[in-house]
């Protein structure tokens, strides 16, 4: 069983999600599913089955929910330390086919937040820059091509 390397903040996010559907969505489909069966002929109950299918993608939910925070793997990120690339640094980059710097959190997946710069441990960009060190430069490969990006700071926060 492969763990998902998740910050502690990232876990508790995921508990709160889960709980959330259990205690709240949970009991409101299923009640759904009571009042739709009250109706009457279910063969041709639109409001039953909708209900149904609502309670089969809440289920699976709750289901993917408990495998992630039984794979999960805390990561503390005040322990972190070093001078290389790793999960939980922030980095900040150069890409040289433009000169623009880029700075990227790199986080699980579960905890991956775009607005905020934070990507995934497994990302295309993360995976080039993973064990580098202040100067070196990684090779992305994208779908217009290969970027360079020049790594120009790494902080441990």
């Amino acid at each position: 069983m492969d763990y998902i390397p998740i910050t502690q903040e990232g876990l508790e996010k995921l508990k709160e999600e889960l709980n959330r559907l259990k205690t709240v969505e949970r009991p409101k489909i299923i009640k759904a599913i009571e009042e739709a069966r009250a109706q009457g002929d279910l063969s041709e109950n639109a409001d039953y089955h909708a209900a149904r299918e609502k309670h089969s993608f809440i289920e699976g939910k709750i289901q993917e929910l408990e495998d992630k925070i039984a794979r999960a793997k805390v990561i503390d990120k005040s322990q972190i330390k070093g001078d290389k690339v790793v999960f939980g640094c922030t980095v900040r980059v150069r890409d040289e086919d433009n000169g623009k710097e880029l700075t990227y959190t790199l986080v699980g997946e579960e905890e991956v937040d775009l607005s905020k710069n934070h990507i995934s441990v497994k990302s295309p960009i993360a995976r080039a820059l993973i064990n580098k060190t202040v100067g070196d430069q990684a090779e992305v490969s994208t779908p217009r091509g290969e970027r360079y990006l020049t790594i120009l700071e790494i902080k441990f926060e």
